[in-house]
């Protein structure tokens, strides 16, 4: 038993303290997933220790488990109550007047999912503004297709390999652009969002490739990274939203809002799992929204199960005239975005078949 602890407590290490090193591997940074769990994991080795060892060793095997759990802690931290938060709340005055306010809703469908009826009456109740919907294949936007009858602003991009995505939209979108930047294959969609009083904002839809341990990260975190750089010289306020298929406090997602500078509204308010819907005990937050501090928060939820493996996110936002006090991300690191942009040019120049074409295949 005393050898099963100290295995145990050595993978808290590893687990804990690896994903700091960057390297993008799956292996590596799938850990950084994990750091809600570490801590329960953290908890029982603890006990496990004082009930096996004991001297010299327990006081180290303590220390330890303490050192890992105080890091993932304070990773996590951020994302509950007790942290200041980075979205400023919209102004409760003026959420009266609607025509700064929008609402988007992300939702990550599951390409074999065949519950359209449980998505459109989703949409029908939320009644969403804006709505990206991702893992669509034909099949999915044949069954969706009436939508486009209240959502005359529609981008459409079908795949049968998981990274199709459609963009449903009741306002005004112009210069539209579908890119494949990183990975051939994996699209993302671009265009200029038109508020009714004349304001206009970037929306940015991405879902890159997820993390897997038997291979290299260098597309997700290059395509995550060069949005980001995009998001950042932007001349319109913008908004990246998407499945990410990355944790909130990862280190590429850190890296990604020093880059962009772009808010998280989760910081300060709560985790909002969004995946795995089927398995409560590996739930993490990897569909989200990050915006410009010109915005303002009005609402953030989790919306209920629509038989994918992804719960949808709802986002209602209102455009303002002025960032006003919001914690900002830091600003990159030294050569940082010289790093970037070497990681996004050996990932473009990778000829390869996207992460998990086949995983939906019927």
């Amino acid at each position: 038993m005393t050898l099963t602890i100290w295995t145990l407590v050595l993978f808290c290490l590893i687990a804990t303290f690896l994903p700091f090193t960057k390297y993008p591997h799956g292996a590596v940074q799938g850990l950084g997933f994990i750091r809600l769990q570490m801590l329960f994991l953290m908890a029982i080795v603890s006990v496990g220790s004082v009930v096996y060892l004991e001297g010299s060793s327990l006081i180290l095997a303590v220390t330890l488990l303490f050192t890992s759990g105080i890091t993932n802690l304070l990773y996590i931290a951020k994302f509950t109550p007790i942290w200041r938060v980075q979205s400023l709340q919209a102004d409760q005055g003026r959420t009266e007047t609607q025509l700064h306010q929008f609402t988007v809703i992300v939702a990550n469908v599951k390409q074999s999912n065949r519950f359209y009826r449980r998505f459109l009456r989703m949409v029908e109740t939320e009644e969403p503004d804006i709505l990206l919907v991702v893992e669509t294949n034909q099949t999915w936007l044949d069954a969706i297709g009436h939508l486009k009858q209240k959502y005359l602003y529609h981008v459409e991009v079908p795949h049968d390999t998981g990274y199709g995505m459609a963009i449903y939209s009741t306002l005004k979108l112009t210069e539209t652009c579908v890119a494949e930047l990183v990975t051939e294959g994996v699209p993302s969609i671009r265009a200029a969002v038109h508020l009714p009083d004349g304001g206009r904002f970037r929306l940015y839809a991405v879902h890159p490739e997820p993390p897997v341990p038997y291979d290299h990260t260098k597309a997700r975190d290059g395509e995550i990274a060069l949005v980001g750089l995009q998001a950042k010289e932007d001349p319109l306020p913008a908004i990246v939203t998407g499945d990410l298929n990355d944790v909130a406090w990862s280190t590429t997602t850190r890296r990604f809002q020093r880059l962009s500078g772009l808010l998280d509204p989760r910081v300060g308010r709560g985790f909002y799992a969004t995946f795995n819907a089927f398995y409560p005990i590996f739930r993490w937050p990897l569909d989200h929204l990050f915006h410009n501090p010109r915005f303002r928060l009005v609402e953030m939820r989790r919306l209920p199960s629509i038989n994918s493996d992804h719960f949808p996110m709802l986002f209602s936002l209102m455009l303002t005239g002025c960032e006003g006090d919001a914690v900002l991300p830091d600003d990159p690191r030294k050569d940082e975005v010289e790093e970037v942009e070497e990681l996004i040019s050996e990932a473009q120049e990778e000829d390869r078949e996207p992460v998990g074409t086949d995983w939906e295949q019927e």
